[in-house]
Formats: C-alpha cells, sequence, structure tokens
C-alpha cells in the first residue's frame, strides 16, 4: 500500500509504500496500478507501538472476569455482595481479578468460604503473582487439604487442573489495533511450547493480528520469602550456557538487589531484562547501569494505583517507586509497556503517566521522574529482540505503522489513542477509525 501525505517525527513530510517491509519513503511517490493508497493528511505516522510487557491470554480473560480492585469494591460486604450476584462462568468458576488488601484484608480459603457461595471461586491478586481459592475451588483442583488456598500463579500443578475458559483473543487484538500497537512481548512465564504453537497459531489465522514474542522459559517471577542467590545465579548461568537471555521480575527492593548481585555473579546476557523494577533505591542505579540490564517498567501504575502507594509506601520511599528518568539518566537502557490486563493496557496513558505522573486523586508521585512526551514515546517503538531500540520509519523496517489523525506537536501535546486513525501490521491495515474516511 501507499501512504500519502505522512508526517514523521523529525517534521519532514513523505510518502510510503509498504509491505510486510517498508519499501519507499520518498517526498511524493505515484501510486502503481491496484496499490491501496491511504491519505495521512499531513498526520504523524511512527512505527507501531510495542507492548513490551503483556500477557495475551489473561488479558482476554479478563474481559469476563469479575473485577474485584479498589476501584471497584470498597470493603467486605460490598465484596461479598458483588461474589453472591456473580454469574458462574461456563467453567463452572467464579473467577475474579484485581484483588488487594486494601479491600477487605488479606484473603485465605476461610476467609473467602465466609465470603463466597459455595460455587468454586478464585480470586487473583491486583500483582497477577497470586490466586486465593475457597474449599470448593480446592476440591476441584485437587487440593482439598491446602492449608490456607493461597495458590502461585506460575504454579502448573494446579492451574493445569482447570477447564480452560474460551478467550476472545480476536477482541483483545481489535482493542489494541486501536491503540496502534503492533506488537506484543508476552511475559507469562509458565508457558510451554504447545501454548506458544496454539497461539501462534491463532496469530496466522488472523485471530490476533499483533506479532508476539515470548519471553518463557526465560522469565522467572521472585518472591522475597524465597530468595535464595546462589539457585538465582546457577538458573541464570544456565540459560547463559545455552546463549538465552533471562526476564527477571523485580517489585520490590529485595527483588531487585538480589536479580543484580545474581546477574553480576553470573554475567549478563545481551537480551537479559529486568521487568518492573517498581521500587529502586538509589544505591541500584550505578548498579543497574553498570550491569547493562534493559529495564522493562510500567508508568501507568503511577496513574492508576499512585495513591495507594501514597498512603501505604513511606514518603521517605516515594522517590524509589517506578523510576523513569533517574534510570534513564543513569545509562540504563529503558523500554515501556502496560503489563496489561494487570495494568491498563492502553499504551497511551502509560505514556501520558510518564509525562506527567499524576495519580487518581490529581497527586503527582515522583516529579523528578517524568520525561518528556518523545523520549516516552520512543520507549514503546522498539522491537521484541532489542526493546531498547528504536524503529523508524526508513526502508527495510518492518511494515508496522501506526498513523495518527494529527501532527506531530500534537500528538506530542496530547498523548491519546484517539489520534490513532488507522494501525498497519506487514502493510495491511487491521484497524481504522472509519469516522476520519
Amino acid at each position: 500500500m501507499l501512504i500519502r501525505r505522512a508526517t514523521l517525527l523529525d517534521g519532514d513530510v513523505v510518502d510510503i509504500r509498504v509491505d510486510s517491509r517498508i519499501a519507499e519513503v520518498a517526498p511524493a511517490l505515484e501510486p502503481v496500478d491496484g496499490e491501496q493508497v491511504l491519505d495521512a493528511g499531513l498526520g504523524l505516522v511512527i512505527p507501531g507501538l510495542h507492548d513490551h510487557h503483556g500477557h495475551v491470554h489473561s488479558a482476554a480473560a479478563a474481559a469476563d472476569s469479575l473485577r474485584v480492585g479498589v476501584g471497584e469494591v470498597h470493603d467486605r460486604d460490598d465484596l461479598a455482595q458483588v461474589l453472591a450476584d456473580a454469574e458462574v462462568g461456563d467453567d463452572g468458576w467464579i473467577r475474579a481479578i484485581g484483588y488487594h488488601e486494601a479491600v477487605a484484608g488479606s484473603l485465605d480459603r476461610d476467609g473467602l468460604d465466609a465470603l463466597a457461595p459455595s460455587v468454586p471461586v478464585r480470586i487473583q491478586h491486583r500483582s497477577g503473582v497470586l490466586w486465593t481459592l475457597n474449599s470448593a475451588g480446592l476440591a476441584a483442583v485437587g487440593l482439598a487439604d491446602h492449608p490456607d488456598g493461597r495458590l502461585r500463579s506460575a504454579d502448573r500443578s494446579w492451574s493445569d487442573a482447570l477447564k480452560r475458559r474460551d478467550t476472545a483473543v480476536d477482541v483483545l487484538s481489535r482493542r489494541l489495533s486501536r491503540y496502534g500497537v503492533t506488537g506484543i512481548t508476552d511475559a507469562t512465564p509458565d508457558l510451554d511450547i504447545t501454548d506458544m504453537v496454539l497461539l501462534a497459531e491463532v496469530h496466522r489465522r488472523g485471530g490476533l493480528r499483533q506479532h508476539v514474542h515470548h519471553l518463557a522459559p526465560g522469565k522467572r517471577i521472585l518472591h522475597d520469602e524465597d530468595l535464595d542467590l546462589g539457585e538465582l545465579t546457577a538458573w541464570i548461568g544456565r540459560r547463559h550456557d545455552e546463549d538465552a537471555p533471562v526476564a527477571l521480575h523485580c517489585v520490590t527492593a529485595a527483588q531487585l538487589v538480589v536479580s543484580l548481585a545474581a546477574l553480576g555473579d553470573a554475567g549478563v546476557h545481551p537480551g537479559d531484562r529486568i521487568e518492573h523494577a517498581a521500587v529502586v533505591p538509589d544505591d541500584q542505579l550505578d548498579v543497574l547501569a553498570g550491569l547493562g540490564v534493559t529495564v522493562v517498567t510500567q508508568p501507568n501504575f503511577v496513574a492508576e494505583r499512585g495513591d495507594q502507594y501514597l498512603a501505604d509506601v513511606p514518603a521517605a520511599e516515594h522517590q524509589d517507586l517506578w523510576r523513569l528518568a533517574s534510570l534513564l539518566e543513569a545509562g540504563v537502557p529503558v523500554a515501556l509497556s502496560t503489563d496489561m490486563p494487570f495494568g491498563d493496557g492502553n499504551p497511551w496513558a502509560a505514556l501520558r503517566a510518564a509525562v506527567h505522573r499524576v495519580t487518581p486523586s490529581g497527586a503527582v508521585l515522583g516529579a523528578r521522574e517524568r520525561i518528556d512526551a518523545r523520549t516516552a514515546l520512543t520507549l514503546f517503538l522498539g522491537d521484541a529482540a532489542e526493546p531498547t531500540r528504536a524503529r523508524t520509519v526508513a526502508p527495510g523496517a518492518p511494515g508496522d505503522l501506526c498513523v495518527l489523525a494529527a501532527p506531530p506537536e500534537d500528538v506530542l501535546c496530547d498523548l491519546d489513542a484517539k489520534w490513532v486513525a488507522a494501525t498497519i501490521i506487514d502493510g495491511q491495515v487491521v484497524g481504522r477509525d472509519e469516522r476520519r474516511d
């Protein structure tokens, strides 16, 4: 296809001929017979956004899951009423997501039995790493004698016993196309080769238009209660011996410190990543920079959960939360993502959070960590293999583009998905705002 009158980030106005790769970029190109022509109307055209950390099946499943987060449920009685009113899914379960202790305290099987109907119920913590099952749910997965019903998400010994829900991946794909997203790095840690092949088949058949890259089996979630420097170092070493990178989930200072120590002992592979880096103490900035490991972080959590952080985290530690500017200033390679569905899957909301760092109540969390809009945008333009190398609109680049209905200065001033006029993957329009035709 031919895109005419496209404005690039540097302000140049060009025509773009694109197939699976960008073939030509020039001030004026003539259409060839049968070629689809899209007039960008001097709007900004950028490489398609790549969400560098998300969870495809979980994001699709979230569409028909009960939401029981702080914004949806207010106390224990409210949670009990929401669960009582919930419809049981076709898999026989009530599946709820987004729970935080601020709603009704720490959950276990006994507490959930008192709150929930007698059908199988499972509630996922908003961190994504933990599920709580009631007694009926534990019996359904063969764990009737489990002491507290708190099960880790990455433990397939119980999750494989679940009947898999049909997830509307195509609906998710269409939503991401409206955001200009052309690629996703799936950070689900427990995927096996069968899961990956099935998702690749969905992609081949057009159910999921975005390109998908997987971190598994090199993704690992860490837990403060069982951090083991020697074991983690050995695991990293085995991955590196196979010329394979690792991705370490770090949401606490302890997890980050142990991860960086393990990487220091084992050595760093060029593709190694720290996922989230939700808490980075001052003394770890130079360690991160020295190792050269990439941080993939989510500033959207400041906008989504910032008020909870302000209430729960000591004021002296606020500066450590969801750093961005200080990481870049220290020379740490950084890429952005949304962590959908645990975060809002709209990358434009994450971009606004990176620039403004405003919480839901309007407070500012970490003003010194703000970055400018152009820098923020480039952190969503890397590819899966090299998250921090921003793609450009140039011959030979992938044919994955986002066409916006405004010039660069307007888009960068008002970072919003409303500007997305068309999303192009492999030279084909997969999402288009027909209101702009």
